[in-house]
């Protein structure tokens, strides 16, 4: 069995939904499915607030009070994250076998401790090191995601958010976790850091782990992408090959052609329009106001098949 034959985490109809005031829902995630093999980056991308992030919150346990979580996570083939409690999460998962590099690292350290304090104590949890080979593999692991040894015994207030963002990479990377979720983990960080930050968290999944990696930049998504999903308005409209969704034939959903074609490099054609609010979704495909294919058929929402949800595909959607 080659490392991508094993499937090391599979999502089927993975459903989040907010209760609001008032006592209605409102969906955030709905019907996300896809497996992630040993030794694969996929990376899902999208506009802000499509649900990225809370999908990774749910397989993490990380929802807020109001949120409610639905189907199966399940990861290495016994743990169903979706069902574990939270004993089980903060016990067994979180940063040993799913590790996490935030959205919003600055939350997720300590004020009043430093960079080294933290990384000491992650690394003396997850590796039991102690003494000089502890002091070791915290300057080891602070170089991983390049953050500078001079800065280790600053606070987390004395930190740029680059700084802060390569100190919870440090972080994450530490237990070498089977799974890593980097949710935006080159947000604050320069072009050349951006290339260091993910061929790091490529070399995560290069030694037999796997890597979901959520980000904007799609420069740094198809630096490191074995397969990319595309997210709207809470729904998985397409997952593809990295080299054919960056490449030929290119991207099959409407949506997914005109984040590319929104690119400086490509066409630098905006997307029409602004992606429905989570709370008033259409009843049918809820990107047909922006797309300029839309039919009647589009007043039904789209199955995803074959790696795409669009009525169109694959004729109409490819020349897009």
């Amino acid at each position: 069995m080659t490392t991508h034959d094993c499937v090391l985490l599979e999502v089927r109809d993975l459903t989040v939904r907010f209760r609001m005031r008032g006592g209605h829902e409102t969906a955030a995630v709905t019907g996300a499915s896809f497996d992630l093999r040993a030794g694969e980056c996929l990376v899902l991308v999208g506009e802000s607030g499509c649900g990225k992030s809370v999908l990774a919150s749910a397989l993490l346990g990380l929802l807020p009070g109001n949120a409610r979580a639905g189907g199966r996570a399940v990861l290495e083939g016994d743990l169903d994250l979706l069902a574990a409690d939270e004993r089980t999460l903060a016990r067994t998962v979180r940063g040993r076998r799913v590790g996490l590099v935030p959205q919003s690292p600055a939350a997720h350290l300590t004020p009043v401790r430093t960079v080294r304090a933290h990384l000491r104590e992650t690394v003396r949890e997850l590796t039991g090191k102690r003494g000089s080979a502890l002091a070791e593999a915290v300057e080891e692991a602070a170089a991983r995601a390049a953050f500078p040894v001079d800065h280790l015994d600053r606070h987390p207030h004395q930190l740029s958010g680059g700084l802060a963002q390569r100190a919870a990479t440090a972080l994450a990377l530490v237990g070498d976790a089977p799974l890593l979720l980097a949710d935006e983990p080159t947000t604050g960080l320069d072009r050349e850091l951006v290339d260091h930050t993910v061929d790091a968290l490529r070399r995560h999944a290069d030694a037999g782990r796997a890597l979901l990696m959520i980000t904007h930049d799609l420069a740094a998504a198809q630096r490191v992408a074995d397969r990319v999903a595309v997210m709207y308005a809470g729904r998985i409209v397409e997952i593809a090959p990295a080299d054919a969704f960056f490449g030929a034939p290119g991207p099959r959903h409407p949506y997914a052609a005109a984040l590319l074609e929104a690119l400086p490099e490509r066409a630098f054609r905006p997307l029409p329009g602004m992606p429905p609010e989570l709370g008033a979704l259409p009843a049918g495909c809820a990107f047909a106001a922006r797309c300029a294919r839309a039919t009647v058929a589009c007043e039904t929402v789209p199955a995803l098949v074959d790696g795409v949800a669009c009525h169109h595909a694959p004729q109409e959607a490819a020349r897009a």
